[in-house]
């Protein structure tokens, strides 16, 4: 449910303009955690090519699974968590002082302004897990504010004949999530039934991506299954989904974000100084005054892996649709 990478790789993001409407796949990477035991996540933000889709930045689903979860307190800075449980539960607790589990259909989102800690344990001796953890960069303000923790325990649904919506974030077609946010976005699971067609409704404004978690569907056209992010643009006023079988899909979205952004292990900020600030705040003796302290762990953490011996600097997506690898296709 973090980063949990010993050799994480500085993910190096910067804001970019419209590139109207597309159809790019792009692979998920298998990615080992280290803190957790034969446990494998799917990373498909970021890329080189596409650093965020909006201001979600960082898209990994791991599972279904039987997996032990033991993660002990970890920091995060200049985010938002929105952890989405499809399967099993998840103990969390927090620094902010959340003490909850984390079920499926519950939306979790942790918001880390300038500093927060927290745990995530399993629940049973043999869970069955399977979940969506996204990260949403914060805009200047919140990146260094007060962190805070809700968890929606009532969402609503956007339907049509054979397919349901369930709005985690944001909105759809005035179908509104009470969840929390900090920049225009949106999150929905769309459960398609067998045979069902629906034109989705989108704001053309935002650009959006496609993640299918269980069954094949056609988005835009596009046969697609479990694994790769179908990144769709902007300029969309909805997007077709339809699935023979049955399906169910992760759509996101959002304003593209405006902001510079440095990403490594579980920091996000605008430079390298921050980044580096945050990394020795947590090693420091001290680390209380900036991340808190989760209850029940005592000294128990997991410390920050070596910065890399070189100085992180923003990189720009590809101004061009064909530098993204494979070579897109503009839906037509």
């Amino acid at each position: 449910m973090t980063n949990l990478e010993t050799r994480p790789t500085p993910e190096l993001c910067v804001g970019h303009g419209r590139s109207g409407p597309l159809l790019e796949r792009h692979e998920a990477r298998d990615v080992p955690l280290g803190g957790i035991r034969n446990m494998n996540v799917r990373r498909t933000l970021p890329q080189r090519a596409l650093p965020t889709v909006g201001a979600w930045c960082f898209l990994d689903e791991f599972g279904p699974q039987d997996v032990q979860m033991r993660v002990l307190p970890h920091p995060h800075t200049g985010l938002q968590t929105v952890t989405w449980p499809i399967e099993g539960e998840i103990h969390h607790r927090d620094s902010v002082g959340s003490d909850v589990l984390v079920r499926p259909g519950q939306p979790n989102l942790m918001t880390a302004g300038r500093g927060v800690a927290h745990s995530e344990l399993s629940i049973g001796q043999s869970p069955r897990v399977h979940a969506v953890q996204l990260w949403v960069a914060l805009p200047d303000g919140p990146a260094t504010g007060a962190p805070a923790f809700q968890q929606v325990v009532d969402l609503p649904v956007w339907t049509a004949p054979g397919v349901a919506a369930t709005v985690m974030v944001g909105q759809i077609d005035g179908v509104r999530s009470p969840a929390v946010v900090h920049t225009p976005l949106v999150g929905a699971d769309v459960a398609l039934e067998a045979g069902a067609a629906v034109d989705l409704p989108l704001d053309a404004t935002f650009e959006h991506a496609v993640l299918v978690l269980r069954g094949a569907a056609r988005v835009a056209g596009e046969p697609c299954g479990p694994g790769p992010l179908l990144f769709l643009g902007d300029g969309r006023p909805d997007v077709r989904l339809e699935s023979d079988d049955g399906a169910r899909v992760l759509v996101i979205g959002g304003e593209p974000f405006a902001h510079d952004l440095v990403m490594w292990w579980n920091f996000v900020g605008r430079d390298h100084a921050q980044v580096a600030e945050a990394r020795a705040d947590w090693e420091s003796p001290s680390r209380a005054k900036r991340f808190g302290v989760v209850a029940g762990h005592g000294d128990e953490r997991i410390p920050a892996p070596d910065l890399p011996h070189v100085r992180l600097k923003p990189r720009r997506r590809p101004s061009e649709p064909s530098a993204a690898p494979p070579t897109p296709r503009e839906d037509g």
